[in-house]
């Protein structure tokens, strides 16, 4: 498969993984709203490399950022048409958040079954208070995390490893299109250095794999080298594409 065809399948199942609350389909674009918490969810989207009729598309998206009292933010992923960026860059709005996005066969993500590893169908409270605790995340971030991952519809499992009776790693997974997108890897910065991300990740792959996914992806900020580097030993190995933010100007 071409890797242009296979990153909008990944553009697809990545949003799928982490759904906006709300969304607009205008045009070409996919709008998404969450209450302002986590740019990916709160950002403008294009569908197609050569979206079309940019300058009203930029318009209908700020009308409607600013009925929910949100700033305008695209998401601008590098196998769109590169005027897209030019044109906002010339409205002034400013670039933030350059992200990688990861790649990889599922037979080199080292799929294993782990025993000590919890797998849930929809994450309990012991995997959503051990997230919000490790994400550092406020009681607003965490409520809407919570209706985040809540509001997933395809097959997804939630991945939960202890040392002793307390939570040391956690990641979900989200499959579609014989993809699956790994979300939130996290662990515990006291166990780092100990293998436990990678047996989260490995659970996931396996149960993936089982279920017939093909592949695995991954999306990292450009400037988290021990990040990348991690992943890149997990078997995420290819960059397919990045993508970068563009916020609108702030109101004088």
């Amino acid at each position: 498969m071409p890797a242009r065809d296979l990153a909008w399948r990944v553009e697809e199942t990545c949003w799928n993984a982490f759904p906006s609350l709300k969304q607009v389909l205008a045009g070409d674009f996919l709008l998404r709203f969450a209450g302002g918490v986590s740019r990916r969810a709160n950002s403008a989207n294009p569908l197609c490399a050569e979206p079309r009729d940019m300058p009203a598309a930029i318009a209908a998206a700020e009308q409607l950022y600013r009925a929910q009292k949100q700033a305008t933010i695209f998401r601008v992923p590098t196998i769109a048409d590169p005027r897209l960026d030019s044109e906002l860059a010339r409205r002034g709005y400013t670039s933030e958040g350059e992200t990688c996005v990861l790649h990889g066969p599922i037979g080199k993500i080292g799929a294993a079954a782990d025993p000590k590893a919890q797998l849930l169908t929809a994450p309990d409270p012991d995997w959503l208070a051990a997230m919000s605790f490790l994400q550092g995340h406020t009681a607003e971030q965490s409520a809407t995390y919570r209706r985040i991952v809540g509001a997933i519809a395809i097959p997804v499992r939630f991945a939960l490893l202890r040392v002793g009776s307390e939570p040391a790693a956690l990641a979900y997974g989200a499959l579609h299109g014989g993809l699956l997108c790994y979300e939130s890897v996290i662990t515990d910065p006291a166990r780092r250095r100990q293998g436990l991300a990678r047996r989260v990740v490995g659970a996931l792959a396996h149960w993936a794999r089982e279920a017939s996914a093909e592949g695995a992806c991954l999306q990292v900020e450009a400037s988290n080298e021990p990040a990348r580097a991690l992943y890149r030993g997990f078997g995420l190995a290819t960059e397919l594409y990045r993508y970068h933010y563009r916020r609108e100007p702030a109101a004088c």
